[in-house]
């Protein structure tokens, strides 16, 4: 077509003056009246338009362009005529890169819904909705990576196959070189994994977080950003078989660092999208209150979405512990008219309801929970001097409840041990995990978010599948 060199589009509505020649390429959004393209190339949320003279092209060639054909454009940047841009491109070539039948594509130039487009999901990054999703999935990413990188943490890659189960949950999915009909088997008829490629039963992870300890123990700071697996089926629209998980892991802090810790680096994430995707986040805004227009008012959001993230970043996150916020649940008037659908009582991990109360009606902030009762806790967590709690740590927001959980680690070899033992997790798989404890062992402190979780909470998505690119989830593992 031509030896100008493409212009991006987002670069194109920052810096293009009047009388500018430029070339652009990207994705037909609408060919209004066969005059007016909007052009977008998924640089950013907003449009090009491109004015066509009719009498200049040939018939053919526009009639061949529709909803997301593929085009490339050079023209002359002119002062717009139309209001919602400041420019726009009269265009002297188009190409056709890529034609879209408007017979045959699954998409059309109208509102689909959500679960429709996680079928297409080949297609799906083209709409506006996804478009922005995942432009500020991949914004949240780089800012975890910006904020522990400037704060002197080092970035470790845990493995992905382990023997160990982090959480001794036992949900996990089993990895061998073994055909399910011709496993070998031991004298008692089970399969005998010391003939697998690894020589043990192995599994994908669920958490990198004991591996990180060993980090954390020789170069102070550090944190992982992998894939975790968990083989729960729990189809619902918070959970994923395959997701990702941010955990730092820092030594010689306490449960009071690291709960300084999840402050500052939640609102650091939110503010970096406040302040560098307004446009996404109004979009999604709109898309909200669009769509709760025809809801009852109790099942509206509290607040808009740019009112909820500000509700985070603006506040002071109130600290309670978990005995206290049992207290206050009990003699809430929700728990007292029967409004909760799940029981309240010391010992029983609250839920998200309880979550949402406390953070939108009680203290209208966020909360962080602290002192969990330790049987519903994992082992590795720091029994505190009572002998019931154990320092461990929730982190909840509104609209969605807990986004972070974490702990002080035991550090105290003995007593992981005993937990150990109590929880009938075995110290011989976990040697050397104990010998972090008995050779130079300190205090250390870490806690897991959810990425998916907080990407949900950010963009204001309520479906954990419409904010990763392909879910996994029991029944499904397409594309």
């Amino acid at each position: 077509m031509s030896s100008l060199r493409r212009t991006e589009i987002a670069s194109l509505l920052k810096e293009a003056t009047v009388n500018d020649e430029v070339l652009v390429k990207g994705w037909v959004r609408a060919f209004r009246a066969n005059r007016f393209i909007a052009l977008n190339d998924g640089s950013s949320f907003g449009n090009v338009q491109v004015v066509v003279d009719f009498e200049n092209f040939d018939e053919a060639l526009l009639k061949q362009i529709s909803f997301h054909s593929c085009i490339e454009v050079k023209g002359t940047v002119v002062e717009s005529q139309g209001s919602g841009q400041n420019i726009e491109i009269v265009a002297k070539e188009i190409v056709i890169l890529g034609g879209s039948n408007p017979d045959e594509y699954s998409l059309q130039p109208k509102k689909q819904t959500l679960e429709y487009l996680r079928e297409k999901a080949q297609f799906r990054m083209r709409t506006n909705t996804f478009s922005a999703v995942f432009r500020i999935r991949h914004a949240i990413s780089f800012a975890i990576h910006k904020f522990y990188n400037d704060n002197g943490y080092y970035h470790m890659h845990t493995p992905i196959i382990t023997g160990s189960d982090a959480e001794g949950a036992g949900e996990m999915f089993h990895v061998t070189s073994f055909s399910p009909d011709t496993a070998p088997r031991d004298e008692t008829g089970k399969v005998d994994y010391k003939q697998d490629f690894f020589g043990k039963e192995t599994n994908l992870t669920v958490s990198g977080q004991l591996q990180a300890e060993m980090g954390a123990l020789a170069l102070g700071k550090v944190y992982t950003f992998g894939p975790t697996f968990r083989a729960e089926k729990s189809n619902t629209s918070r959970h994923l078989a395959e997701f990702w998980m941010i955990e730092p892991e820092v030594a010689f802090n306490d449960i009071n660092d690291n709960m300084d810790l999840a402050e500052s680096f939640s609102k650091y994430l939110i503010n970096y999208i406040l302040d560098n995707y307004a446009e996404d986040l109004a979009f999604l805004e709109k898309r909200i209150l669009d769509a709760e227009k025809q809801l009852p008012k109790e099942k509206r959001r509290e607040m808009p979405l740019i009112e909820t993230l500000r509700f985070v970043v603006d506040n002071d996150f109130e600290r309670i512990t978990y005995t206290d916020a049992i207290n206050l649940l009990r003699n809430s008037k929700p728990y007292k008219k029967g409004r909760f659908e799940n029981d309240v009582a010391w010992g029983k991990d609250l839920q998200s309801e309880h979550e949402r109360w406390l953070v939108e009606k009680k203290f209208k902030k966020p909360v962080i929970v602290v002192d969990y009762p330790k049987d519903i806790k994992a082992f590795y967590m720091r029994s505190n001097e009572d002998d019931k709690t154990v320092a461990a740590m929730d982190v909840l927001f509104p609209g969605i409840g807990e986004v972070m959980g974490g702990s002080q680690r035991e550090e105290r070899h003995d007593m992981l041990v005993k937990r150990m033992n109590e929880m009938d997790v075995s110290t011989e798989e976990l040697d050397w995990y104990l010998d972090l404890r008995k050779f130079g062992g300190c205090p250390h402190s870490g806690f897991g978010m959810g990425f998916e979780r907080m990407v949900m909470f950010i963009t204001g998505m309520s479906n954990i599948r419409d904010v990763i690119p392909f879910p996994r989830t029991p029944g499904s593992a397409e594309f």
